[in-house]
């Protein structure tokens, strides 16, 4: 019997699914849950390393059953962690289910998330407001713990008193902030077509400049070549004047030292006739 390999993988899927998306087994375990394993999936949740969102959980038809029964404060309790902070808790605790400490830091956690959605440099003082946290140092020591936990990424500025925040993960939008959200991806879309059409104009730009410096240049070794050749056939015919200069002279001197000869020859047979014609005369 060959074994169904449709279904390992679609187990395998899941698995991955889930290994990214860790609210993903609670969903499923929601779809089975009724009365007190309803709320005690509740509880497990809010304490779950790596959950931090929840808005799939609070859809569910059994976990929205508890939002009008008697067990009304742990649906507010978990659409706290979905949407609130650690300050509206403080607010409404009648309202609410009594946190743990895990509870307690993830929702502090949160809590940093959302104010590092509306700016960037967290003041400590607004910090120490919204989390209820009396001493610096213990500020601190929550906001290292939410970097190493990978729920923001940023530094503390102890000079300034501040908490620069260049990344935080994303938590659950409310249904009335989609449209909100829309307007802002509209927003961010035309910011980068705008950029991406300055880019456009400096690489067209930067590609004339370019071809213009090598024309340029193809014409400056050009000339170069040009000037190259015309220095040799000068120097060749420089070169031919001074060989036929020397030439002339040599002739010229040749021909004066014959004439010194020829000149030299003469008198000398003038004066051998003469001295025959004395000896020839008594």
């Amino acid at each position: 019997m060959t074994p169904d390999l449709s279904l390992d993988f679609e187990t395998s899927a899941q698995q991955h699914y889930s290994a990214h998306n860790p609210i993903e087994q609670y969903v499923l375990l929601s779809k089975s849950a009724k009365g007190a394993a309803c709320l005690e999936l509740i509880k497990q949740v809010l304490e779950a390393p790596g959950v931090y969102v929840f808005g799939e959980l609070l859809a569910m038809p059994n976990i929205a059953e508890l939002q009008t029964g008697p067990s009304a404060s742990y649906f507010n309790t978990l659409h706290l962690f979905a949407y609130g902070t650690y300050r509206q808790y403080l607010e409404n605790q009648a309202q609410l289910v009594q946190l743990t400490p895990v509870m307690r830091k993830k929702l502090q956690h949160l809590t940093i998330v959302s104010l590092a959605i509306k700016t960037k440099c967290i003041p400590y003082k607004e910090l120490l407001e919204e989390l209820d946290i009396k001493h610096v140092r213990d500020l601190e020591d929550m906001i290292i713990e939410a970097i190493y936990g990978d729920i923001i990424h940023g530094k503390l500025d102890q000079k300034k008193q501040q908490l620069e925040v260049d990344y935080a993960i994303g938590r659950d939008i409310r249904q009335g902030n989609v449209s909100e959200l829309g307007n802002f991806l509209e927003e961010w879309c035309d910011s980068c077509e705008t950029i991406l059409a300055c880019l456009e104009n400096q690489i067209h730009r930067a590609n004339s400049e370019k071809q213009k410096r090598i024309k340029h240049k193809e014409a400056i070794e050009l000339e170069i070549t040009n000037l190259k050749k015309l220095i040799k056939v000068q120097g060749g015919n420089d070169s031919d004047e001074a060989m036929a200069t020397d030439s002339g002279r040599e002739i010229t001197a040749y021909n004066m030292e014959l004439r010194k000869k020829s000149s030299k020859s003469k008198s000398q047979k003038v004066s051998g006739a003469a001295k025959m014609l004395s000896r020839q005369m008594p």
